[in-house]
């Protein structure tokens, strides 16, 4: 005889059989894997959506016009390893930010909070917003800043000729305090939160959804890719118009008190983009975006799914 149990919410049996702790050291891992292959794309990215900023002060460059474009205007300017501007901050911002993101949300469907209506949806939110509080000094200031720096032909934004990521803290440290490590952290919390919640909801229905067709065996890792690459649609959709603002307020000047030259907070950047360029400026960079979000949650989420199964070999071994 078969004894039944209460079914966990869809995508949750395997986070279970994972401890938080460990989650938390698989998921920094796979995002950070993820990152090395996906840091141009988002260097193109940063400058497309800084592109249009300074019109008002009637300066206006427009080196970056599309991804192949842009790509080549990056790669003539900076070279080719200007492509990986940023590498290293982001590679911290994404092992501080999705460590705690992972781990909080393996330790909400330990607690059984997933498993509640909406609750992966809930759990993903909370847990971006606390990996966005989080790992925000990195990508903050430093890796959209030197994202953004390059020479004087295709600057785009406020340039702050940062010379490291340790001169880039050092110096935001210096001139702005403690706090200012967190300035722009109004525009990551809602960009993370919205991302995170559809990326790991979506992921794990996703993922529900390709095994219940069995149009896969259950264990193939084509199931996690179907998975990311349908979650992946979602994530971008949504996270696109908060990643133009956080990028904005990120990368504006300050002045001796802190406080942002351009934009006052998330609202008014909000406001400002859509008066002085339209509403479809918060899509800037989309290709780009999808380009390096897409796949950067296809891979995420595919590593993160395949270290899981290493931790737990034992799992399939009881009947």
């Amino acid at each position: 005889m078969v004894l039944t149990q209460a079914q966990p919410a869809p995508g949750t049996e395997a986070v279970k059989t994972v401890p938080p702790a460990v989650d938390l050291v698989l998921g920094a891992s796979a995002c950070c894997l993820a990152c090395v292959f996906t840091n141009p794309l988002e260097v193109v990215k940063t400058r497309m959506q800084l592109q249009g900023e300074l019109r008002a002060r009637g300066t206006y460059p427009r080196p970056y016009r599309g991804l192949v474009s842009s790509v080549a205007a990056v790669a003539r300017a900076d070279g080719l390893w200007g492509l990986q501007k940023g590498l290293a901050a982001g590679l911290l911002y994404q092992g501080l930010m999705n460590g705690v993101r992972f781990y909080c949300y393996s330790l909400a469907c330990q607690t059984g909070l997933a498993q509640q209506p909406g609750g992966t949806v809930i759990a993903g939110a909370v847990a971006g917003a606390l990996g966005a509080f989080v790992g925000s000094p990195a990508y903050l200031q430093v890796k959209t800043q030197l994202q953004a720096q390059t020479v004087a032909s295709v600057a785009v934004g406020h340039q702050h000729q940062h010379q490291s990521v340790l001169d880039a803290l050092e110096t935001i440290w210096r001139q702005q305090g403690l706090l200012g490590l967190w300035r722009g952290v109004g525009g990551a919390v809602p960009r993370v939160m919205v991302g995170s919640a559809a990326q790991l909801a979506t992921f794990a229905s996703a993922k529900t959804w390709v095994q219940e067709k069995q149009w896969l065996s259950e264990d193939s890792w084509l199931v996690a890719l179907a998975g990311g690459m349908i979650s992946s649609i979602a994530v971008v959709a949504v996270m696109t118009p908060f990643d133009v603002v956080s990028t904005r307020l990120y990368n504006q000047p300050v002045d001796t008190a802190g406080r942002g030259q351009l934009y006052g907070g998330l609202t008014d950047c909000l406001v400002k983009i859509c008066q002085q360029e339209g509403p479809l400026a918060l899509y800037k960079g989309l290709g780009p975006a999808y380009l390096r979000l897409g796949p950067h949650t296809i891979l995420s989420m595919l590593f993160w799914d395949e270290l899981r199964k290493l931790a737990r070999p034992n799992q399939h071994q009881d009947t």
